[in-house]
């Protein structure tokens, strides 16, 4: 996969972080996207140039805001000529009582992990179709499906346009953009490590594994759907959850 263009939106940590170092062990070049976590995203990039021989930038930018979408689509373009990938990782989760939940940070999560992976998607699949196709792989989640939990009400809807997005999007692109969806379960990141033992051990005896995924895990699914090995798949909803066993 060699001068293959990847961009990886909220890349500096967790599974975005884990996708970015995925793809460079691939032979690609990556562009991790970050918004707060600077630092973060720096050590990605020299972690990655250290070990792999790929072209590495780091570009800010909200996904949620339009106009910083736009110019990190352009400063893609403007540093590798093209964008061959894209993997709408960015998303945030901000769990409360259902009833205490306030409109701004119900808004704020659907602005981020839905409207953010719209405007990712529309701004690179503008330079996707002027070089004839591309990839695009949102990020989901199995609370977006039969995982639901009233504290993240809103994460689950945002992850259930998600999916909805991406069966229109493959529709509109098709067949030059590929359009496919990861649904994840319980992942070892940042979201999970506010869980308690006892909570861990609950949500472990409701998966077949009867353990978390690793993100690597989860990013070696993401690497396949961008490979010439997925070249006839589209539209798909692929879940990553060690096998559900009860809610």
């Amino acid at each position: 996969m060699s001068n293959v263009v990847a961009l990886i939106t909220g890349a500096s940590r967790g599974i975005g972080s884990a996708i970015a170092m995925e793809f460079a062990k691939a032979g690609v070049n990556v562009v991790l996207n970050y918004h707060r976590h600077a630092l973060m995203a720096q050590r990605v990039a020299e972690k990655i140039k250290d070990k792999y021989d790929v072209d590495v930038l780091c570009v800010k930018a909200d996904v949620a805001v339009e106009e910083e979408v736009e110019a990190m689509m352009n400063q893609v373009v403007d540093h590798f000529g093209k964008i061959d990938i894209l993997v709408n990782n960015a998303g945030i989760c901000r769990d409360s009582l259902l009833l205490e939940k306030s409109v701004a940070n119900f808004r704020r999560i659907l602005d981020v992990n839905l409207i953010g992976t719209y405007l990712c998607s529309k701004y690179a699949a503008k330079v996707m179709l002027e070089r004839g196709g591309g990839k695009i792989i949102n990020i989901s989640s199995t609370n977006a499906i039969d995982t639901y939990y009233p504290e993240s009400c809103d994460y689950d809807a945002s992850k259930a346009g998600v999916i909805s997005l991406t069966h229109n999007l493959a529709r509109e692109f098709a067949p030059h953009i590929l359009v496919n969806c990861v649904c994840p379960g319980w992942v070892k990141t940042d979201m999970s490590d506010g869980l308690s033992i006892e909570q861990i051990q609950e949500e472990e005896n409701k998966i077949l594994l009867h353990r978390f995924a690793d993100p690597e895990e989860v990013a070696k699914v993401v690497l396949f759907l961008a490979s010439s090995k997925a070249s006839y798949i589209n539209d798909s909803i692929i879940r990553v959850d060690g096998g559900k066993l009860n809610n």
